[in-house]
């Protein structure tokens, strides 16, 4: 079964990560990047819209390449390419724009504010000799 480290942002600016196993997978699996789905696979109320991610091996997702095999594409900007120069085109392995069980981490945008959780204290007992 799949496994998928979910990295959720909201409009603030604030990131959580959580980690679904097996069958929470299954509302996300099939969808592109660019749609929405409902939050209450994280235990949130709202939507989560897609937006990215990558496979196991690091292999980033792109928008414009459909399916969600992995694909050598040839770019000349966007994700998943840095440090061209102007005119330079570069051939580089990309995974589709599918969620499939082969996605590692996947990134979304919530459409609120996403609860503050207190920080846990260990506690610490102090030891007097």
């Amino acid at each position: 079964m799949a496994n998928l480290k979910l990295t959720i942002s909201d409009i603030k600016g604030k990131s959580i990560s959580k980690e679904l196993k097996d069958n929470d997978v299954n509302p996300l699996l099939g969808l592109q990047i660019g749609s929405e789905a409902d939050a209450s696979v994280v235990g949130l109320t709202g939507k989560l819209k897609l937006t990215g991610g990558s496979d196991k091996s690091g292999v980033p997702m792109r928008t414009d390449v459909h399916g969600a095999a992995r694909k050598r594409v040839l770019l000349v900007k966007g994700v998943g390419l840095q440090d061209v120069e102007y005119g330079q085109r570069k051939r580089k392995l990309m995974r589709g724009n599918i969620v499939s069980e082969e996605i590692y981490q996947l990134n979304c945008k919530f459409d609120g504010e996403l609860p503050v959780e207190a920080p846990t204290e260990e506690k610490t007992e102090d030891k007097k000799e």
